[in-house]
């Protein structure tokens, strides 16, 4: 008997979830970050691009909660555990989060990447979500992608190649 495998793909400024021995991934990573939450023992991860560090920067009205550093990480732990994950024993990484555009000047609007980086570690810690690997930084765009099975975060960048988390 064959098992087919799914590969559940995250597009910018949205979040979803998955169960081994599926996979999660999500591509255009530069100053977006990736942050993948998820429970080893129970074989289930969830993964948010994130586009923006806060929240309070968007319109009101309608909010795209994966849109934001600040409340994607929230979102996505609750997905999680409302699907089986224990709040307790949840873990992340994340990759990301480029400065992909040099820029004169020291203006802090401009630094996204760096930014969103800060957002997402300051979510995890609010949720006391011990970060267990990141690759974040430079001035390279990324494709990630999370088995929950082996809590792998496999990482492709943008002329530097492969690596794992």
């Amino acid at each position: 008997m064959t098992s087919v495998l799914n590969i559940v793909k995250v597009g910018i400024a949205d979040l979803n979830i998955v169960k081994a021995p599926d996979l999660i991934r999500t591509t255009g990573l530069g100053s977006c970050v990736g942050v993948v939450i998820y429970d080893k023992a129970r074989r289930i991860a969830g993964m948010a691009h994130v586009m923006l560090p806060d929240s309070a920067l968007g319109k009101q009205g309608l909010m795209n909660k994966a849109k934001y550093g600040d409340t994607a990480v929230k979102e996505l732990t609750e997905i999680l555990v409302a699907n089986g994950a224990r709040l307790a024993a949840l873990q992340a990484k994340l990759a990301g989060g480029a400065q992909m555009f040099q820029f004169s000047g020291s203006s802090d609007v401009l630094r996204i990447g760096p930014r969103n980086v800060e957002s997402v570690l300051l979510a995890l810690k609010k949720l006391n979500i011990p970060v267990t690997g990141q690759d974040v930084g430079g001035n390279n765009g990324r494709t990630i992608e999370f088995s929950p099975e082996t809590c792998i975060l496999s990482i492709r960048t943008i002329n530097k190649g492969n690596s794992e988390l």
